[in-house]
């Protein structure tokens, strides 16, 4: 049995006998054998438990996932240790259950792509683990997948898009835009300074305590937020978006979180209303809090279509803007980047809501797409660790603000 790095180890190692109990129990009839190439993808960066089964056509012959939002609701946020704990005990049954739904037999399989890096290191681990544990009885290659690499191709599963494409990718942990030159060859154009959007609107749904709000108690605090705000007036607070003056693609959130708490402090007062009680303006202030994220990101990225545009690293016509990751499942966020893609003659395409929250699917096809370019596929896992932290191609972030892009101003009526 291969031995395990000492970091890899302390997390989560699934016996011999469970690896093997899996694989028998799913009961494979003789058949003929796959001549293209199936993978499957393995994802357990943060709170999702996920497999898939792709093939190099983008069929998504099985899959399988299992949330924990419902249990991080409980405790108001993603704790570490109960996130590796859940893989824990689900990875074994998810992976299993897409290997069943594609009734292909794991010795079809042409390579097990997982993700490795970004994430939770605890969350990480548990997957790694497991992977490296299956590969081994397999005898499979094995392709350590990037999370942003992940969610930046997903959308050359469902569309066909050439390279080159920039992408912004907005979710819980990640904000970031990029030029996709390739596969593996992405050069970073900016990212944010401190938070994440969805963790900005996550932290809003916490203070406003939007879980005992009748409509929205099962909801993410994103969706939450997205929900309120349709019943609410976002002219009702006259907030600025961060970063006016900085000419660069770089994003802020926190500034924006810290106003939004100070706006309900008051308005807590005003109401007279103990902290943790719903206010009557939460709709107004969810609103509010939407539209100024959704202007921040639309400037941002209008200004990298600008820059991409002058330096001819985008075709002048006919360019393409792919949004990717949770926040990129809110609608009302994507209507502001159309007004962009519209006054810059590019088209925007996402990938369908499933598909831009974690998947198992995204790993996988992320696998195929490196079969298929022939690169970082690995026969010999000793030694492989994950990567908490991990930047995403090259940072070319100063040379955008060098440029100082000015960008015209747009009518966001949404």
């Amino acid at each position: 049995m291969l031995m395990l790095n000492k970091t890899t180890r302390c997390f989560f190692k699934p016996s011999k006998r469970k690896i093997y109990e899996a694989l028998r129990s799913l009961n494979f009839h003789p058949r003929t054998q796959f001549l293209h190439k199936l993978v499957l993808g393995i994802e357990t960066s943060c709170d999702d438990t996920a497999a898939a089964v792709v093939d190099e056509s983008g069929n998504v012959l099985g899959e399988a996932i299992h949330s924990q939002t419902e249990v991080h609701l409980k405790s108001g946020g993603i704790i570490p240790p109960v996130a590796q704990q859940l893989h824990r005990e689900n990875i074994q049954r998810i992976v299993q259950e897409a290997l069943s739904a594609s009734k292909i037999s794991p010795s079809e399989l042409s390579a097990i792509a997982t993700t490795i890096k970004p994430g939770l290191a605890l969350s990480l681990g548990v997957g790694l683990s497991f992977s490296v544990q299956l590969v081994s009885q397999l005898k499979k290659p094995f392709i350590p997948i990037h999370h942003m690499e992940a969610h930046a191709l997903t959308i050359r599963l469902t569309n066909k898009v050439e390279f080159p494409f920039l992408v912004l990718l907005i979710s819980g942990g990640h904000c970031l835009l990029a030029l996709v030159q390739g596969v593996a060859d992405f050069l970073l154009l900016g990212k944010s300074l401190d938070i994440a959007p969805g963790d900005m609107l996550d932290k809003v749904a916490r203070r406003l305590s939007l879980v005992k709000h009748p409509d929205c108690s099962t909801m993410s605090g994103g969706k939450a937020i997205e929900y309120l705000a349709k019943q609410g007036n976002r002219l009702h607070f006259d907030i600025k978006p961060p970063m006016q003056r900085a000419k660069n693609c770089d994003f802020s959130f926190s500034g924006l979180q810290h106003i939004i708490d100070r706006i309900i402090t008051q308005k807590e007062k005003e109401e007279g209303i103990e902290k943790g009680q719903l206010l009557s303006s939460a709709a107004d202030i969810a609103a509010a809090v939407q539209h100024t994220a959704a202007c921040h990101i639309a400037k941002r990225t209008h200004r990298a279509i600008l820059f991409c545009k002058q330096k001819d690293l985008l075709p002048q016509n006919n360019a393409v803007l792919v949004v990717s990751g949770g926040v990129a499942s809110n609608f009302y966020i994507r209507k502001a980047l159309e007004i962009v893609t519209n006054a810059t003659g590019c088209t925007l395409l996402c990938p369908p809501p499933r598909l831009c929250t974690d998947n198992g699917i995204m790993i996988a096809w992320n696998g195929i797409e490196r079969l298929r370019a022939g690169l970082g596929i690995l026969h010999d896992v000793e030694g492989i660790r994950y990567e908490p932290k991990c930047p995403l191609g090259v940072d070319i972030s100063e040379e955008v603000g060098e440029a100082a892009i000015k960008v015209p101003p747009l009518k966001m009526k949404i």
